[in-house]
């Protein structure tokens, strides 16, 4: 099997005209080619002549060592690289026998469900438990809350419940990790298998969607209970015990105790409460980098012009992303995050009197507005205190303010760019509907927002504009607060056996603790944690 990379050809092509392309990069006749298919498709928007689709094919040819020599795309052409996942080996067909222990799995995020998953299908029974509801009966918390004016669950929202926070986003399937043990490919399968579409194994940047999610994450725990495991909703770990160095069991919230060989805490980056619980233990935490900002609001259209020129719109295409990064004068670097094209701003505070923003997409990005995280990096050093949890308390004075601003019911303060700008506050809306439900109070934002984050923000939106024309739209919309963009502590552990440092037997993985930033590095490193526990097993 030869793996031909780079091949550029115009978005309205047919398939003949693929086959044809790659026969040319390949230097064989068309009727050489045995089989082909597509191992991954992405947009090349640079192009002074308009949008192109740049595919990587898989391609069965006869006399293959020939054709490899004999083409010229030194780089482009080669043989197909091994990408088994090596976990998979085996087919997980492995029976229950007395020397696999009990595991607990806190949390039923991407994190959580895969480590369950993988362990299920190696022979274990693990317990999985979620503070919050399965997917379903959270769906429709979140959705009385911002629409129909249900009372905020602290313990059923966009935050809290089965699939974790990425239940409510645009689903993005993408990640920088490096993957050299190709956990994300199987990963993919398995979200497709689980109700995904099929496109997410060949899209550069696929994703899901919040309405297919939900589907898909209920696969995922039925397919764990099927095997052997369980799941407890409605379950919140309340406090650990810790005995001679290691953590021995977890209590919940309704008093129960319950002991395990192995303890996995894949909480998220919103279980503020159970931070504090392990730090009064005596768990070791980190502080680290995290960043907070506003979402900012344009209409897709414009993204989709600017993007794509006169392909906007196009059928094959569908919503324009965009992506930036960019330093003020001081150095301090101002980013795009989670952004959704054709999606809303969502109400996504986790505790109760505190107003958090982040965005979302439905799998078509239908919607008229193109939204993303408008973040500023923060170091730890920039929050006052000696606590290590000092981040969260840092975070969390921001999303009370921003509550407080709001006028006390969850709407969120709001203010249009070109005022933003000019330092004057908003009274109302322009030509872009903010879409953030609740709904917004018209402010000026230097009323939330820290000082230095503020300058910042301002500051380098200039800088972006000269990127991304159109950027710096007056009637964009700002809607704070977002603080929830990664963890602000780390759970420092073992690099080879994933065990906390300092606690045995208690594995902390995932976004919460520090160790991932969004589904798919998050689902990777259950899998990271759970092949460390089949290994000690053989």
């Amino acid at each position: 099997m030869l793996q031909v990379s780079q091949l550029l050809i115009p978005v309205d092509h047919a398939d003949d005209q693929l086959r044809a392309a790659a026969a040319e990069a390949l230097a064989v006749p068309v009727t050489a080619i045995q089989s082909m298919r597509v191992k991954q498709r992405a947009v090349d928007a640079r192009m002074r002549k308009g949008v192109l689709f740049c595919y990587t094919l898989l391609i069965e040819v006869s006399g293959e060592a020939e054709v490899l020599q004999r083409s010229g795309r030194p780089g482009h052409v080669e043989i197909a690289p091994d990408e088994t996942y090596r976990c998979d080996d085996k087919g997980f067909v492995i029976p229950q026998h007395a020397a696999n222990p009990r595991v607990i799995i806190v949390g039923t995020g991407p994190c959580g469900l895969f480590c369950g998953l993988l362990l299920a299908r190696h022979g274990f029974k693990p317990l999985l438990l979620e503070r919050g509801k399965q997917a379903g009966p959270r769906a429709r918390d979140v959705t009385g809350f911002w629409r129909r004016g249900l009372e905020f669950n602290p313990e059923s929202n966009v935050q809290f419940g089965e699939g974790g926070a990425g239940t409510f986003s645009d689903g993005k399937l993408y990640t920088q990790i490096r993957d050299r043990e190709h956990r994300i490919p199987w990963i993919l399968r398995e979200l497709v298998k689980a109700g995904a579409p099929e496109d997410v194994l060949i899209n550069n940047r696929p994703h899901i969607g919040t309405d297919r999610l939900i589907k898909v994450v209920r696969t995922i725990r039925e397919e764990i209970i099927a095997l052997g495991g369980e799941v407890r909703f409605e379950t919140r770990v309340a406090d650990v015990v810790i005995e001679d160095g290691a953590m021995r069991a977890v209590i919940t919230d309704q008093g129960e105790t319950l002991e395990a060989d192995r303890i996995v805490f894949a909480i998220g980056h919103s279980s503020r409460d159970t931070f504090e619980a392990l730090h009064r233990r005596g768990v070791p935490f980190e502080a680290k980098p995290f960043s907070i900002g506003v979402r900012i609001e344009h209409p897709q259209s414009l993204i989709d012009r600017q993007q794509y020129g006169r392909f906007a719109g196009h059928a094959k295409l569908g919503a324009a992303p965009y992506k930036f990064v960019a330093r003020d004068t001081k150095g301090r670097v101002a980013y795009s995050f989670c952004m959704c094209p054709g999606g809303l701003v969502v109400a996504s505070s986790s505790e109760p009197g505190t107003v958090v923003t982040n965005g979302m997409s439905s799998y078509a990005r239908a919607e008229s507005n193109a939204n993303a995280g408008f973040m500023v990096e923060l170091r730890p050093e920039d929050i006052t205190g000696e606590s290590v949890l000092r981040g969260i308390e840092f975070q969390r004075a921001l999303e009370r303010k921003a509550f407080e601003i709001g006028g006390g019911n969850y709407h969120a303060p709001a203010q249009l760019l070109g005022d933003f700008m000019r330092g004057k506050p908003s009274a109302g809306s322009g030509k872009v509907p903010p879409s953030y439900e609740p709904g917004v109070v018209w402010t000026d934002l230097r009323e939330v927002l820290p000082e230095f984050v503020y300058q910042t923000l301002r500051e380098t939106a200039r800088v972006i504009d000269g990127k991304l024309p159109g950027f710096l739209l007056d009637d964009a919309v700002l809607t704070a607060v977002e603080t929830r963009s990664s963890s602000p502590v780390r759970i420092p552990r073992d690099d080879l056996t994933f065990e906390c440092i300092g606690v045995k037997n208690f594995f902390p993985s995932g976004e919460g603790a520090g160790y991932a930033g969004g589904i798919i590095s998050a689902a990777a490193d259950g899998l990271r944690v759970a092949e460390r526990m089949v290994a000690r097993l053989e």
